[in-house]
């Protein structure tokens, strides 16, 4: 099978070029610079030049293709995003599904697969929910639920099928905010954010680590099933125990609480209402019709994969009072966040 992946540089993408290429399929990557060209040869990607904005180079890009992946994001990654900072991203997400599903029609694809996030359709109550339960969007949400709308109408009036994968929380040892986690707990300095008056009542997230994530994306671009799926690991947790697990495995101080109230004029309303607004959903119907397993089925399994990357990588150094952060982040350090 011939792939086109938008987004073939990122931290999803360029995981995903290598898995593809490692099951034996031909894949082709959009870049936009040298860099980004030595990327995707490094994965065993042949890159092609182009920007999804720009219709004209997606359609030379993507001609021959079986199955084209929209992964693109453009998310900021300042420590407290401006709304303006959001423009792009929502570009690149409605934008950038209408030039590749229209591509994916003139090239002939066969299928087309869109990343989308699971919190479009949270419950306000912060009950569990699965692909069923209407959209919630907010205003840093909709453009994803837009994407999906376009990638679905587009396959509706087309010779293709869609799929597409709400993702839960991305990490990995290469993204962006988990990377500032890591360096903010180690100097203290990386708060527990809650509700309530004191900033006590946590929120129960779904996660998913970056590699199951790619290995997921692999298994709907070559996969026979099509729809809208959920694609999250075993077992959601609190942004409490998710940061406390990194802070213990980096011999961390234990971080501080910071109720959201106080919090949203530190890091902003979007990433306030990211950490502290339940997102509890399953991948059931996602390993039901695709046998799919995570590598890493909960996030301890996937924390001790991370710290043990950034010991090999000497990003962390041992020291006699436990650990220090001595990494630069690397050309293939993106953001492990989608929109709040």
């Amino acid at each position: 099978m011939r792939v086109f992946i938008a987004g073939a540089t990122g931290v999803l993408g360029h995981r995903l070029v290598a898995e593809l290429a490692d099951r034996g399929h031909e894949v082709v990557g959009l870049a936009r610079d040298e860099p980004g060209d030595e990327l995707v040869r490094a994965r065993g990607g042949d890159p092609r030049r182009g920007d999804v904005l720009d219709r004209d180079s997606l359609r030379e890009a993507a001609t021959g293709a079986d199955a084209v992946v929209h992964a693109a994001t453009a998310i900021p990654t300042d420590q407290k995003p401006a709304p303006e900072d959001w423009e792009r991203n929502d570009r690149v997400r409605r934008e950038g599904a209408e030039n590749l599903t229209a591509v994916a029609d003139e090239v002939g694809a066969d299928r087309f697969v869109q990343q989308s996030i699971v919190w479009v359709a949270r419950r306000p109550d912060g009950s569990r929910f699965d692909e069923t339960a209407e959209p919630n969007p907010n205003r840093a949400t909709q453009s994803a639920l837009d994407a999906e709308r376009i990638a679905r109408d587009a396959a509706a009036d087309s010779g293709f099928e869609t799929t597409v994968l709400r993702c839960g929380f991305f990490y990995a040892h290469d993204s962006a905010h988990l990377w500032s986690f890591g360096e903010e707990l180690l100097a203290g300095n990386a708060p527990i954010i809650g509700r309530g008056l004191l900033g006590r009542k946590d929120a129960e997230l779904s996660f998913l680590h970056v590699d199951d994530a790619a290995t997921a994306f692999a298994e709907a671009t070559t996969g026979e099933e099509t729809g809208l799926y959920h694609v999250v690991d075993e077992e959601p947790v609190t942004v409490a125990a998710f940061f406390r697990g990194l802070a213990d495995r980096l011999d961390a101080p234990d971080p501080r609480r910071v109720p959201a109230w106080v919090a949203k004029y530190l890091a902003g309303e979007a990433t306030v209402r990211l950490l502290t607004n339940p997102m509890p959903t399953t991948a059931e119907k996602f390993r039901r019709d695709f046998a799919w397993k995570p590598r890493y089925p909960t996030y301890r399994e996937g924390l001790d994969a991370v710290v043990r990357r950034w010991r090999e990588e000497g990003w962390l150094r041992e020291t006699g009072d436990g650990y220090e952060w001595s990494g630069e982040a690397s050309e293939t350090t993106a953001t492990s966040t989608p929109e709040a």
